[in-house]
């Protein structure tokens, strides 16, 4: 059985975070900050659309590491997989966020903070899927 910790505080901490920096984005610059997107025009850059996506992006690796420094604590976070697994894995993602005009941030965060149904029913798509991944991976595939 995999252990998880609760950590409540933290967790609205991280959540608040995310929204303001969310509202942020879109008070001061019109932008949403679907990472998927983000991504996705980082890829086929438009003239003087390339450095806040490239900041945005390295920031977010760059944060996580800066807490883990100012903490001492990854709050048991660790890569377990191999690499061939968390390839597919990033190519499965990609695909979904194609296939649904959006990622978790897009839609979860912005849209549905926007009032988009379109957000809405992607985002209750994705966490039944996300749902229906962890239950098939812990009880039915043996995971644990």
């Amino acid at each position: 059985m995999i252990a998880t910790s609760f950590t409540p505080g933290l967790s609205l901490l991280g959540g608040a975070l995310i929204g303001l920096a969310a509202a942020a984005l879109l008070l001061a610059d019109g932008k949403v900050a679907g990472v998927s997107g983000i991504l996705a025009r980082c890829l086929a850059p438009q003239r003087g659309d390339f450095a806040w996506r490239v900041a945005f992006l390295c920031g977010l690796p760059l944060g996580a590491t800066l807490v883990i420094q100012l903490t001492g604590d990854a709050h048991g976070f660790a890569i377990t997989q191999s690499l061939p697994v968390l390839v597919s894995g990033g190519l499965l993602v990609g695909f979904g966020t194609a296939l649904g005009g959006g990622c978790t941030s897009g839609h979860g965060v912005c849209g549905l903070a926007r009032g988009s149904q379109r957000s809405l029913a992607a985002t209750l798509t994705f966490m039944a899927a996300g749902a229906l991944t962890v239950f098939a991976a812990r009880h039915l595939l043996g995971g644990g």
